[in-house]
This record gives C-alpha cells, structure tokens and sequence, in this order.
C-alpha cells in the first residue's frame, strides 16, 4: 500500500472528517455515489419496464430471480479471484462491462425482447459479484483500522441516500417524458465516472495479487480452504449465521408489508412515501450514532444489540391500528438497520487476513441471499396460513434471536484481527 494512503495514522481516533482526509478513500466513495445513484434509477426502470410491457407479477418475480441468482451460482467462485488478482483492476473491469452491457436495455421496446432484460439483467449480477467483495476487500487497504466502522457507517447511509434519490430521479424522468433510455444512459455513464474515479485510488497489489494463475483446480482448493478458514472462526460464523437467520425473518416481512398496509390498514399509495421517507431518515441519522458506537463498543456488541433492537421493531408491525403507527415504528426500526450493517462489514473486514476478505465477503453474500429467497418463497404461504400479522411476530422473533445467539457465539471468543488477538465481545 502506497505511504499516501497512510493519513491519517491507525494512533488517530476514527472520525469523519479524519476519514475524508484519506484521498483514496474519498475516491472510493465518490464511485460509489454515482455508482448507487445510477443503481436507484436503473432498479426501478427495469420493475416500471417490465410491468408495462407485460402487466404480469410473474415476470417481475422473473426478473428478481435472474437476479439474485448469480449470488447463489458464481458469488462463492468470484471471492477467490478477489483474492487472488489486483481488486482495483477488478472493480475497474467491471465498471467497464456493467456501463456497456447496461446500453442493451434500449434494445428492449417489446414484450418479445423481454428475454434481453432477463439476459442482461443476469450478466451485471454477475458481474456485480465480483465488484462488491472486492470493494469490500479493498477498503481496509486504504483507511485505518480503527476508521472502518466508520467507512462502513457512510458506506451503507450513502448507499441508502443515492440510491433513493435515483429512483426519485428514475420517477420524475419517466412521468414526464414517457421513456426509458434517458435512465440507462445515465447509468451506463455513472459505470464510467465510477471507474475513472476508482482508477485514480493508489493502491499497489501485493505480489500475490500480480499475474496469479487460476484454472478451475485452484479454484476450488482456494474456494474450498476459504470457507475452512471462514467457518473454523467463531466470529465469522456467528455474524454469517447471524444476518442468515435475520434474513429468514426479514425476507418474509418485506415482501408482507404491502398486504399489511393495503389490505388490512387500506392506506393509500401515496402514503408509501412518507413511510419510505421515515425509515430512512433514521437511517442516516443513525449513521453518525455509529462512529460515537465504534469509540465505546466492539462490532461484535453492535451487531448483536442490533439484531435485538431489530427484530424488537419488526414484531411491533404486527400491532399497529393505523398508518401513524407504521411511521413510528418504521423511524424506530431504521436506527439499527445502519448500525448492523455497519458492524458485520467491519467482523468481515478485520476477523480475517487480507488475502480471505474476498471470499469471506462472498460466502456471506452468499449465505444472506439464500436465506432471503427461502423466506420471500415461503411468504405467501405463511401469511395464508398463520395471518399477514403473525408472521411479523415469527419474523422479529427470529431477528432477535440471531441477536442473542450471535452474543453467546462471540462471549470470550478471541479473533486474529491484523496479527492481534481480539477478545470476544460481551
């Protein structure tokens, strides 16, 4: 790593304006602000497309499939070439790809075409499977140690922000001039501010990231000793089991909370947008809650309380009487989301020497959207079964107990975190 990307030094509190100091980082950053922002539009143009040209829920679920798939196919897989080539040359690889194969959306005018979406769709998955471990990766290469729960904090509350004002912008673009392709160039050229903004990032690979040969022998050794490493380390296992079993919970509520609020509490549409607007203004409130957490707490302590107060908020879904009540505990609810998510990108970060991150980051990737699709798959069966409401209470209960368990996994558990023995928390 290049003697810039020392400042400040690992002897400094962790701060905003310290972290904004690091050049490399605020490139970092700066690619994933256009990044998301082109995202938010693009996501919400590809649902509004495929509704028009088919009216149909199944193709929706279609495209959300061929999606999510390449997570479950080649997520695994594309952790072990994080580790092993140059990860700023992967993300710049694959900034390039996403900004020209986002362009065949415009080819798109037809139901008949309808399998170009598919096709396209599935390629930038793909392809985002090996951006996003090696952003991950990356990053504790550019900033201290003691700065990256912080780096995370802003990670995920800009995410959050971009993303949401894309879809706003997606919104305006489409109700006003009727079409699409405005959004898809736009994103195509957020792929390549992006990548020239991660190009000027000066990090120097290590030597074992320089003309590595890989054939499919190496691997599923490296894939297989990763894992090994991965789930033989208490705190890693006990924050990959942890979100897994949240996202059982979660998967199933997010998708019911459009029955709770249009059939039971019959609110209007229009509504959805304060709702959206109150969790995630927790959101990035919370955001700055998390660098006064970093100085007094370990991840560890954060992500398990988190998980608690987390699925404290979700059971509460199932008693609201009206939309007020939703605000409430959808306000209530963010404040931990930024937090949690914060705090299991610093275990993965710094639980493991640098040279696993890559396939650490994409086992829990991994692990997160299987978990996910079992719990949307059983949603609709569930809420016929046991009622839109109990599930809520099933969902938050399973949260908060990936909250407890993950508290006894990681009590007195010693991590090697950077050649340091940590010590467990609580």
């Amino acid at each position: 790593m290049n003697e810039a990307n020392q400042q400040p030094t690992a002897s400094e509190a962790p701060g905003l304006r310290e972290l904004f100091k690091i050049r490399d980082f605020r490139a970092l950053w700066g690619g994933q602000v256009v990044s998301d922002f082109g995202d938010g539009m693009t996501s919400l143009a590809l649902l509004l497309l495929v509704n028009k040209l088919t009216g149909s829920t199944t193709a929706l679920a279609t495209m959300a499939i061929m999606l999510a798939i390449p997570q479950l196919t080649f997520g695994l897989a594309a952790g072990v070439y994080v580790d092993r080539l140059d990860r700023k040359k992967i993300m710049i690889f694959s900034d390039l790809l996403r900004g020209i194969f986002v362009l065949g959306f415009l080819l798109v005018d037809s139901p008949d075409k309808l399998w170009i979406l598919y096709t396209i769709g599935f390629i930038q998955s793909t392809i985002g499977t090996f951006f996003n471990p090696a952003r991950g990766a990356l990053l504790p290469n550019i900033v201290p140690k003691e700065s990256l729960l912080a780096a995370n904090s802003i990670a995920q509350t800009s995410m959050i922000i971009f993303r949401l004002v894309g879809t706003g912008a997606a919104g305006g673009l489409i109700g006003f001039f009727e079409g699409y392709w405005e959004i898809f160039i736009i994103d195509a050229i957020t792929f390549f501010v992006s990548l020239m903004l991660i190009s000027r990032i000066r990090y120097i690979a290590p030597q074992s990231q320089h003309d590595s040969e890989i054939n499919f022998r190496t691997v599923v050794e490296e894939l297989a000793g990763g894992l090994s490493v991965t789930f033989s380390n208490r705190i890693l296992t006990g924050s990959i089991a942890a979100l897994s079993v949240t996202m059982l919970g979660l998967g199933a509520v997010n998708i019911l909370l459009v029955p709770l609020l249009v059939n039971d509490l019959q609110i209007k549409e229009t509504w959805f947008v304060v709702l959206e607007l109150a969790q995630t203004s927790s959101m990035i409130l919370s955001s700055g809650l998390v660098a006064v957490l970093a100085a007094r707490f370990r991840s560890t302590n954060i992500l398990s309380a988190g998980l608690i107060g987390l699925g404290a908020g979700v059971a509460a879904l199932a008693l609201p009487s009206n939309v007020w009540h939703v605000v409430v505990i959808l306000f209530a609810v963010g404040w931990f989301i930024t937090p949690v998510q914060a705090a299991v990108q610093t275990i993965i970060q710094t639980a493991v020497p640098d040279e696993l991150r890559g396939r650490t980051g994409a086992a829990n990737n991994a692990m997160i959207t299987t978990a996910n699709l079992v719990s949307m798959a059983m949603a609709g069966m569930l809420g016929d079964t046991i009622g839109v409401r109990n599930v809520f209470v099933v969902g938050g209960g399973l949260v908060a107990l990936a909250g407890v368990l993950s508290g006894v996994i990681f009590r007195g558990v010693e991590a090697q975190v950077d050649g340091e023995p940590v010590q467990g928390a609580f």
